[in-house]
């Protein structure tokens, strides 16, 4: 029989034999126990400002690894404060595993202090949530906690550790680490109906989504393109599952209003919808009138929904799948038409369009040139959610798998920050910017202490037009006139600036590209750099867009 062990320790043995090598999180009274045993733990603890940017930061971490980020809370508002960011986590289907303190079995049963049901208020956001009763079962539940949260499709998961059952005494050991789990094959003959599907086509279309960057599918993706000569798409969270650079892809797809990619799925006659979730871009976006044969490839069978009725559903890993449709396939398959050519075309000039534009404030277009320019192919964006983010998406082209991050699923604000900590300490040997408008940028800039105190030289650039500018774009689009989208800023740089960052403000356009350069070379501190914004151009391009209807 094993000696025994307090049960605090055995716990982060448990997240040891798990792989965990990074918690994020803030301590508080009733994780005591679990803090002090970190203490004789290899695994590093990052101090966080605020429970919400601890999440964050473990879902950039989940997204960047494919292994589960961890982070920590106490009971109470600990708990409450990381709900967002675990929430966005199993919305984006990226793998977290929250861990909050409780207060004592003894008293759960009544009223006490910050005593609230956890458990229950994390079951809607997470795949999975328990509370350890028992020291004995610490080795299975974290165990399960970690399983659940990688396997497909992954997400969030929830451990709650009383305090009395942090301080009692166990001889259980860890459970031993395991070969990784094959996922399942595709079916054979749902293959045969694909490919004679495909070779009845057309005009077909690939719709790639975040199960294409999420499960390491983009190498299968691009020989099936290749060997099919399809147009691909790809969702917000899809992008660069195909490189913009291959003259096949259409670029982002899920823009709420109509846009060229839009034209391509309208003439489409077939639509391999590939790792793509629902949530994503809603198919009746892109099957109006329900007239499209539909083959979904997936880990999981599709949601019902009237325009997603599929033809065949080829359910397994989407690697795998991808790979066996690719060999059914003969040379009959191949679509020598370039059916979508003119509208990659149309892209690629607006992309362009506006690299000298000497205005000021500077325009999106024009920011994000100047971005792109200086982020080398592997270098990561993290875009926070305001109207930055459809530019973001629509304008911003990416050439790797992962290195462009969207909350796109539960689209929460707040996640730039402390995502692009979270990235750069991941990843240090790429440049990583977390993109954000000045309200995202004040929701969690108190993790700027985070990167300071951890010498991370992460970069963070603000789009400031003094408002929620999402928001009242949409607001004017619908009504002609927004209401209360309008606030005021402190001074960001003086903001900036106390933290311990370098700070830049960008006076020009000119400005821009050094002010990039000069944040991407700081190598001890972060950088933050400030630019106006001119979002007279939202509605530009809504009016832009609009005029599509007449194609």
């Amino acid at each position: 029989m094993s000696a025994k062990v307090k049960a605090s320790d055995l716990f982060l043995r448990c997240l040891e034999h798990e792989g965990v090598d990074t918690i994020f999180g803030v301590p508080g009274e009733e994780n005591a126990d679990l803090m002090i045993s970190l203490l004789d733990s290899p695994i590093e603890f990052v101090i966080c400002r605020h429970e919400q940017g601890a999440a964050f930061m473990a879902e950039v971490y989940g997204r960047l690894t494919g292994r589960p980020g961890v982070c920590l809370a106490t009971l109470g508002p600990g708990a409450t404060n990381l709900v967002t960011g675990v929430a966005n986590a199993n919305f984006d289907r990226v793998p977290v595993v929250a861990l909050t303190g409780q207060a004592g079995t003894d008293r759960l049963h009544k009223e006490s202090h910050q005593n609230m049901d956890v458990v229950g208020m994390f079951r809607p956001i997470t795949k999975w949530t328990t509370s350890v009763r028992n020291a004995d079962n610490i080795p299975e539940v974290v165990h399960k906690a970690f399983r659940l949260a990688a396997a497909e499709k992954p997400g969030a998961t929830h451990i709650e550790l009383p305090e009395n059952v942090a301080k009692q005494a166990t001889d259980k050991s860890p459970f031993r680490r395991r070969d990784r789990t094959r996922r399942p094959a595709p079916d054979g003959k749902a293959i045969e109906r694909a490919a004679a599907l495909l070779a009845a086509s057309d005009a077909p279309i690939i719709l790639a989504g975040n199960g294409c960057v999420r499960t390491r599918a983009s190498r299968e993706l691009c020989r099936l393109i290749d060997k099919t000569g399809i147009y691909s798409a790809q969702t917000f969270m899809g992008k660069g599952a195909v490189s913009d650079e291959a003259e096949l892809s259409l670029y982002a797809a899920g823009l709420g209003s109509r846009d060229h990619v839009t034209e391509a799925f309208e003439k489409a006659d077939l639509v391999l919808a590939i790792g793509y979730d629902m949530i994503e871009w809603p198919p009746d976006r892109w099957n109006v009138g329900r007239d499209k044969k539909i083959v979904h490839i997936d880990f999981d069978p599709a949601e019902a929904d009237e325009h997603y009725q599929t033809d065949v559903e080829i359910v397994g890993d989407v690697a795998a799948s991808v790979a066996a449709l690719h060999d059914s396939l003969a040379p009959e398959h191949r679509k020598k038409a370039p059916l979508y050519k003119h509208l990659r075309d149309h892209m690629k000039e607006e992309l362009r369009g506006h690299d000298d534009d000497e205005s000021f404030p500077v325009k999106p277009q024009r920011i994000l040139s100047d971005l792109r320019d200086v982020m080398a192919p592997e270098d990561i964006l993290i875009s926070d959610v305001g109207a930055h983010k459809m530019w973001v998406a629509r304008h911003y082209p990416v050439y790797r798998p992962g290195t462009c991050i969207i909350s796109n699923g539960f689209c929460s604000m707040g996640i730039a920050v402390p995502g692009a900590i979270s990235a750069k300490r991941t990843l240090p040997d790429r440049n990583v910017i977390g993109l954000t408008g000045d309200g995202g940028f004040l929701m969690n800039v108190q993790e700027l202490a985070t990167a300071v105190q951890y010498q991370i030289p992460t970069t963070v650039l603000v789009w400031e037009d003094k408002g929620y500018g999402l928001i009242r774009w949409k607001q004017e689009a619908q009504f002609g006139k927004s209401a209360y989208t309008e606030f005021a800023n402190p001074d960001l740089i003086g903001v900036a600036d106390a933290f311990g960052c370098q700070a830049i403000r960008v006076e020009s356009a000119a400005d821009l590209k050094p002010a990039l350069k000069q944040a991407l070379a700081e190598k001890d501190r972060p950088s933050v750099v400030v630019v106006p914004v001119d979002y007279n151009e939202n509605l530009k391009l809504t009016k832009r867009l609009g005029e599509l209807l007449g194609h």
